[in-house]
C-alpha cells in the first residue's frame, strides 16, 4: 500500500511540474518581442522564425500576438517557414489597414504577398552583388514611414504587432533585394520603342488629359512620362508571369487556415 500510495503521489507531482514547465515556457515565448532562430529558414529567407506549434499558445498579455505556424514554401532552394506574426506584420506595414482582429479576407491576401516575397527572395539570393546598404534601409523606413498620417501612428502600429526595429530593417532589407532582382532580371531588357509611345498616347493618354479638360501635350513632350508608365507596365506583367511559373515549380503547403 505504501508503495501504491509514494507512486500516486510521485505521479501527480510529475504531472503538476509538467504542467507549470509548460506554463513558462509558454509565457516565455509570448513575452520575446521577436522570433527565435530555427533551423527552418522562415518565408523571408534569413529572417529568424519562431519555432511554434500548429496550434496557438495561450497567451500572457492580451496585447500579445499569439504566433502559429500558417504554411511552407520551397522554391527548390530551401523551406521556408510562413508564421501568423509574417501576415500581422505585412499588414502594420501597410496604411489604413485593420490590425485589431484582422478579417480573414485581409490575411489570405497578405499570405499570398509574404509567398510571393518569399518565392523572389529565394531567387534574389543567388545574387549577392544586389545586397542592400545601410543607407539604402534607412532610406526605406523614411519613405515608409512617410505613408502613415504621422511617425507616432507607424510606431504605434508596429508597437501593436511586437515587431522591433530590428526586424522592420531585416523586413526592408529583403524587400530592397526584392526590389533590386526584379530590376536586375526584368527592367534592364525592358524595350519601349515608338510605336508603343504613340500607340498609348493616341488611345491612353491624350483622351485621358482631354477628359479631364487639361492641356494635353505633344508626344514628344509626354514621352518620359509615357515611357516610364510602359516600362512599369512591362515590369509588372513580366512579374506576375514569373510568380505563375514560382507558384506552380514551387512547393506551398498550408498548415492552418487563417
Amino acid at each position: 500500500m505504501a508503495r501504491q500510495f509514494i507512486g500516486v503521489r510521485n505521479t501527480r507531482l510529475r504531472r503538476q511540474l509538467v504542467r507549470v514547465v509548460i506554463l513558462f515556457v509558454s509565457c516565455w515565448l509570448a513575452l520575446i518581442p521577436s522570433p527565435l532562430p530555427t533551423a527552418v529558414t522562415g518565408l523571408f529567407s534569413a529572417s529568424p522564425r519562431l519555432r511554434v506549434s500548429a496550434s496557438p499558445l495561450p497567451t500572457c498579455s492580451a496585447q500579445e500576438v499569439v504566433d502559429r505556424m500558417v504554411a511552407t514554401v520551397n522554391a527548390g532552394v530551401r523551406t521556408d517557414l510562413i508564421t501568423y506574426s509574417d501576415l500581422v506584420w505585412q499588414l502594420a506595414l501597410q496604411p489604413n489597414t485593420p490590425l485589431v482582429s484582422p478579417n480573414s479576407q485581409d490575411l489570405n491576401r497578405a499570405l499570398r504577398l509574404v509567398i510571393d516575397q518569399r518565392l523572389i527572395l529565394q531567387e534574389a539570393e543567388k545574387l549577392p552583388t544586389i545586397a542592400p546598404t545601410a543607407e539604402e534601409v534607412k532610406l526605406a523606413r523614411d519613405e515608409l514611414s512617410k505613408a502613415f498620417p504621422s511617425a507616432a501612428e507607424f510606431q504605434q502600429r508596429l508597437m501593436l504587432v511586437g515587431l522591433t526595429s530590428e526586424k522592420l530593417d531585416e523586413i526592408l532589407e529583403q524587400r530592397i533585394r526584392i526590389e533590386k532582382y526584379l530590376d536586375f532580371r526584368f527592367r534592364n531588357f525592358v524595350l519601349i520603342n515608338q510605336k508603343d509611345i504613340t500607340d498609348y498616347y493616341n488611345n491612353v493618354y491624350a483622351p485621358r488629359l482631354r477628359g479631364r479638360g487639361q492641356i494635353v501635350p505633344t508626344v514628344e513632350q509626354a514621352r518620359p512620362e509615357i515611357e516610364a508608365i510602359l516600362t512599369e507596365a512591362k515590369i509588372e506583367t513580366d512579374t506576375d508571369a514569373f510568380l505563375d511559373s514560382a507558384r506552380e515549380r514551387a512547393e506551398i503547403v498550408t498548415l492552418s487556415a487563417v
